[in-house]
């Protein structure tokens, strides 16, 4: 069988571009491990995503947000803060002109929305479950073997897309090296209900043990991310309830009144991996792949995101240029040039920004803790400063794809 993109990799990102490269007059395919609706499936879990609105409106773009509008919550205002300090900054959607900052969503209902609309797709083959057991790259195409249901099927690709996490097996087939920083933290990650509603505000709070994440939910309750060194969060996930609550009410306050309720707590290893190029000889590395961040900016998901778009208008652009002399080349020197030339400011930048923070509130020193205190009341005083944020996370200091504008690529 012969392809012209295959996707190796069906979580947020690879399905996300599944969807978007779906419309368009190419053989595409998208092979994945383990159903979207499989309990052990990683991408898909108990977790939440916050989407920006860049985000949301690339997959507004290509139909996937009218099956989570109803399910979204909406970010109003983020308020950062550093405990024992007075220092804290806020940002507000209706100052900023918007009307959220962003959305948070269930990974599992962004699942469902995506792999709906890949299963209604005509044009795009699913392997289902399914692994690449080989990968060959030649001049004018790549040599795929997938082992599905016990049996072995060959397929060819003009372009593969690796979008297979952070420990892509694809990624290492081209000798496209990776950078791991272990930041030596584990995320427990989990549900809470606190005593007042939470008025559609995401805190962030750094503390001397981690960062923590409070993002709005529906009913009330919020999801938590707990930074902790690796041997608290193996103690964390021993206490009892009433035990947990305690440490996260010290270390958060009482902004939301007491902290009710829990739910299941899982856990994560945190760590920066950034491929050393985000392209090969007729393959671009995507999502997690080319790099997976710290949660403390929520900025991850996000940036995979962008890369979709981005490389989704690019190819886009390649099909309709080609005709009956010439067929489109996904997977042709020039547009792995101008995908790398593309995603280059926006990823160095968010990579630098998450992996900054994450240094500057970790540092133990008085006199950093003073500076960054003072930054903060800083950028809560300058306008400026939170509309730069603003467009960071957006991805709004550069070409801006048309899938985030809200232009179709067909």
């Amino acid at each position: 069988m012969n392809f012209d993109v295959v996707i190796v990799g069906g979580g947020m990102v690879g399905a996300t571009l599944g969807v978007a490269l779906a419309p368009l007059n190419l053989r595409v395919a998208l092979i994945e491990a383990i159903p979207h609706n499989a309990a052990v499936q990683p991408s898909f879990d108990e977790r939440t995503t916050a989407l920006s609105n860049g985000s949301r409106r690339i997959l507004e773009t290509i139909g996937v947000w009218p099956a989570l509008d109803a399910l979204a919550t909406p970010i109003a205002k983020i308020h950062v803060s550093d405990q024992g300090r007075f220092g804290f900054a806020r940002i507000d959607a209706g100052e900023q002109g918007l009307a959220a900052l962003g959305y948070v969503v269930a990974n599992r209902a962004l699942g469902r929305a995506l792999w709906s609309r890949l299963e209604q797709s005509e044009r795009l083959k699913v392997f289902c479950p399914a692994e690449v057991s080989q990968v060959t790259a030649e001049d004018q195409a790549v040599k795929i073997e997938i082992l599905e249901a016990g049996a072995t099927t060959a397929i060819d690709a003009k372009l593969i897309v690796a979008a297979d996490g952070a420990q892509s097996a694809v990624r290492r087939a081209f000798g496209v090296a990776a950078e791991t920083r272990d930041y030596g933290q584990t995320a427990v990650i989990t549900t809470v209900l606190p005593q007042r509603f939470h008025d559609n505000v995401a805190y962030e709070r750094f503390t001397p043990e981690g960062p923590m994440a409070l993002l709005p939910l529906d009913g009330g309750r919020c999801t938590l991310v707990l930074t902790l060194t690796k041997d608290a969060a193996q103690s964390a996930m021993a206490w009892s309830d009433q035990e947990f609550l305690a440490e996260v009410q010290r270390r958060f306050g009482f902004r939301l009144g007491r902290f009710l309720k829990v739910g299941r707590r899982v856990t994560y290893p945190l760590s920066l991996t950034q491929s050393v190029s985000t392209t090969a000889p007729r393959c671009v590395i995507i999502g997690n792949a080319a790099q997976s961040l710290h949660p403390v900016a929520g900025m991850g998901f996000n940036l995979g995101l962008r890369d979709v778009a981005c490389l989704a208008e690019l190819i886009a652009e390649s099909a309709a240029k080609a005709s009956a002399a010439k067929a489109a080349d996904p997977g042709g020197r020039e547009l792995l040039a101008e995908y790398d030339a593309w995603r280059t400011a926006d990823r160095r930048g968010v990579i630098g920004f998450t992996d900054g923070l994450v240094r500057v509130f970790s540092n133990p020193l008085r006199g950093v803790q003073r500076l960054r205190n003072l930054a903060l009341l800083a950028f809560d005083l300058l306008p400026p400063a939170k509309s730069a944020l603003s467009r960071l996370s957006t991805g709004g200091g550069g070409r801006i794809p048309k899938l985030a504008r809200g232009v179709a690529l067909t």
